[in-house]
């Protein structure tokens, strides 16, 4: 995963603004207590600060691989 599908995970799922207040203040005991921001500096693995952001927030699995794109062209 790159840090640019992180994001758009994270903007899908949550709006840009909320991803941002989740990113700077939602620490997380799978990555050590750190919030997303914190582990995305030291380096750590990008699914599995998205798997620890769902898990926190109660994302289904089902929506936790992104939208759609066949889905949304429909709409």
């Amino acid at each position: 995963m790159r840090r640019s599908q992180f994001w758009q995970l994270m903007d899908d799922e949550f709006g840009p603004a909320y991803a941002r207040h989740l990113a700077t203040n939602l620490a997380l005991r799978e990555l050590g207590s750190r919030t997303p921001d914190q582990a995305l500096r030291d380096g750590l693995d990008l699914r599995a600060i998205w798997i620890a952001v769902c898990e926190a927030q109660d994302v289904p699995e089902s929506r936790r691989l992104g939208k759609d794109p066949k889905a949304s062209k429909k709409a």
